[in-house]
Protein backbone atom coordinates (compact mmCIF):
# COMPACT_ATOMS: atom_id res chain seq x y z
CA UNK A 1 0.00 0.00 0.00
CA UNK A 2 1.10 3.53 -0.57
CA UNK A 3 1.48 6.49 1.58
CA UNK A 4 -1.76 8.12 2.36
CA UNK A 5 -1.74 12.21 0.82
CA UNK A 6 -0.87 13.28 4.59
CA UNK A 7 2.19 11.02 4.86
CA UNK A 8 3.82 11.83 1.36
CA UNK A 9 3.32 15.60 2.44
CA UNK A 10 4.51 15.62 5.67
CA UNK A 11 7.76 13.47 4.27
CA UNK A 12 7.97 15.73 1.67
CA UNK A 13 7.71 18.93 4.15
CA UNK A 14 10.74 16.93 6.25
CA UNK A 15 12.99 16.71 3.15
CA UNK A 16 12.34 19.42 1.06
CA UNK A 17 12.87 22.67 2.11
CA UNK A 18 11.65 24.27 -1.19
CA UNK A 19 8.00 22.11 -0.98
CA UNK A 20 8.06 23.30 2.76
CA UNK A 21 8.15 26.40 1.91
CA UNK A 22 5.41 26.26 -0.92
CA UNK A 23 2.97 24.88 1.91
CA UNK A 24 4.26 27.87 4.44
CA UNK A 25 3.02 30.17 1.66
CA UNK A 26 0.19 28.33 1.09
CA UNK A 27 -1.27 28.35 4.62
CA UNK A 28 0.00 32.36 4.94
CA UNK A 29 -2.32 33.27 2.19
CA UNK A 30 -5.07 31.21 3.58
CA UNK A 31 -4.84 32.96 6.76
CA UNK A 32 -5.15 36.23 4.78
CA UNK A 33 -8.32 35.70 2.58
CA UNK A 34 -9.51 34.26 6.33
CA UNK A 35 -8.48 37.87 8.01
CA UNK A 36 -10.48 39.89 4.86
CA UNK A 37 -13.64 37.09 4.79
CA UNK A 38 -14.13 38.24 8.63
CA UNK A 39 -14.76 41.79 7.41
CA UNK A 40 -18.50 42.63 6.87
CA UNK A 41 -17.80 44.89 4.41
CA UNK A 42 -14.28 45.26 1.90
CA UNK A 43 -13.35 48.29 0.12
CA UNK A 44 -12.54 48.20 -3.54
CA UNK A 45 -8.84 47.69 -2.55
CA UNK A 46 -9.58 44.96 -0.20
CA UNK A 47 -11.30 43.41 -3.27
CA UNK A 48 -8.95 43.42 -5.46
CA UNK A 49 -6.09 42.37 -2.68
CA UNK A 50 -8.38 39.33 -1.64
CA UNK A 51 -8.91 38.12 -5.95
CA UNK A 52 -4.97 38.56 -6.19
CA UNK A 53 -4.65 36.54 -2.65
CA UNK A 54 -7.18 33.85 -3.98
CA UNK A 55 -5.26 33.72 -7.80
CA UNK A 56 -1.91 32.84 -5.80
CA UNK A 57 -3.19 30.49 -3.21
CA UNK A 58 -5.05 28.12 -6.11
CA UNK A 59 -1.42 28.53 -7.97
CA UNK A 60 0.23 27.11 -4.66
CA UNK A 61 -2.22 24.32 -4.12
CA UNK A 62 -1.92 23.47 -8.21
CA UNK A 63 2.19 23.24 -7.66
CA UNK A 64 1.46 21.42 -4.39
CA UNK A 65 -0.82 18.87 -5.85
CA UNK A 66 1.57 18.82 -8.96
CA UNK A 67 4.54 17.75 -6.73
CA UNK A 68 2.48 15.14 -4.74
CA UNK A 69 1.06 13.49 -7.77
CA UNK A 70 4.26 13.70 -10.02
Amino acid sequence: MGQSLEEKTAALIAKDPEFKALVDEHRQLDEKLKELDRKVYLLPDEEVERKRLQKLKLARKDKIAQILNG
